[in-house]
């Protein structure tokens, strides 16, 4: 059985790659699903896969899920089609896209394809990481020699029935912040 290793980059940064390992026999739902693992990334958002060339041009699409639009050439699943079925070179390359909104991308490249299956894995696997990834929902910064995840700042008050909401706060309340180390009406951690 073959052992096919793919080098996955982030688009926007080439210094921040991932090497995964999978069989040629599983599918694309498990190429997907070890790249978001990877990334740290969850699965909540739509997918796709699309065949390319050695320019990342972006040819036959291997999807999720057929979408609502016209297509020129009907779209693969990912489920039931098998890695090894794509593979039309060497160095076959693939462009992944995740969440349509944000439009997170990847390029995967076959960078290695061996024989030896290690019986001590369970494929698909991740099996090197280089850089700091993007980060889904916030943005990852460096304190000390610990890696954080750092939430985005939004200004939050407190409304006439209790609740936090986001909104702008003014000087005065930011004054009263800074002497007393606290506002009035703060919400506090919640017990559970």
């Amino acid at each position: 059985m073959a052992v096919l290793k793919f080098r996955v980059y982030y688009e926007e940064d080439d210094s921040v790659y991932r090497d995964v390992t999978t069989r040629h026999t599983q599918s694309f739902l498990d190429l997907n699903n070890i790249i978001l693992k990877a990334f740290e990334f969850d699965s909540k958002h739509q997918s796709t896969f699309f065949r390319s060339n050695d320019h990342w041009q972006r040819g036959r699409e291997i999807t999720r899920e057929k979408y609502n639009k016209n297509y020129r050439v009907e779209p693969l699943l990912m489920a039931p089609t098998m890695i090894g079925t794509e593979i039309r070179d060497p160095n076959q390359k693939f462009i992944f896209v995740y969440d349509f909104v944000k439009n997170w991308t990847f390029l995967v490249e076959l960078i290695n394809v061996t024989r030896e299956e290690d019986f001590s894995k369970h494929y698909p696997v991740v099996v090197r990481v280089e850089g700091i990834g993007p980060s889904q929902y916030g943005t990852k910064g460096l304190v000390g020699d610990k890696l954080s995840e750092v939430e985005e700042k939004y200004d939050l008050v407190t409304n006439a029935d209790g609740f936090v909401e986001e909104g702008e706060t003014d000087d005065k309340e930011l004054e009263e912040t800074d002497e007393e180390g606290s506002t009035e009406g703060e919400v506090g951690e919640a017990e559970f």
